[in-house]
């Protein structure tokens, strides 16, 4: 295994910002397209990173994007969702998805329970691009919430699997913390 963080690029405008945040704290990374990836791939890295994506799970049919990546049901290494990717996450662990108020801005993210991913942040504004959400999967830990969106952050409650609905890399300095704290974990895993 290589110490870089694989970034599942599932068709998002922002995956360069989240490779140039991750440069930024000198992460070493590799990006590939969702339609690649492999468990056997996955594991030669140190974590994965799903991005968001210009695709509504409630629109279209999600079982081909979530037969892609089924194996991080078993995969022993953390993992981030964003957006698309925490709705998939969500979802291969029975999560619900569905229709929400739409949100294109910066908004006040409430934690509700400590973690990892929140470490040395103080300011919990982060941008909204979206217009779908999903509940809380069985048994996971609910991490923050905002006005519009009950879910926005979750942890699985004995595996390194994390998911935020919000946006970590158009999220200014809060976000790159919440990436840098991410990669961190990877490391100590």
């Amino acid at each position: 295994m290589n110490n870089s963080i694989l970034i599942v690029d599932c068709g998002s405008s922002k995956v360069p910002l989240i490779e140039s945040t991750l440069t930024e704290f000198n992460q070493d990374f590799t990006t590939i397209q969702m339609n690649s990836v492999t468990a056997e791939l996955a594991l030669s890295h140190q974590g994965i990173i799903v991005s968001g994506a210009p695709i509504l799970v409630t629109k279209t049919d999600p079982s081909p994007f979530l037969d892609q990546i089924r194996f991080l049901l078993d995969y022993p290494l953390p993992v981030l969702g964003i957006c698309f990717g925490h709705q998939l996450l969500g979802m291969l662990h029975g999560a619900r998805a569905f229709e929400c108020e739409p949100a294109r801005s910066n908004l006040i993210v409430e934690k509700q329970a400590e973690s990892i991913l929140f470490q040395d942040i103080t300011d919990y504004t982060f941008n909204q691009d979206h217009c779908e959400a999903i509940d809380l999967p069985k048994g996971w830990k609910h991490l923050a919430s905002s006005s519009i969106c009950l879910n926005e952050a979750m942890e699985h409650p004995s595996k390194s699997l994390y998911g935020v609905q919000f946006h970590p890399e158009t999220s200014n300095k809060n976000g790159a913390q919440l990436l840098k704290n991410f990669c961190k974990s990877c490391s100590t895993s």
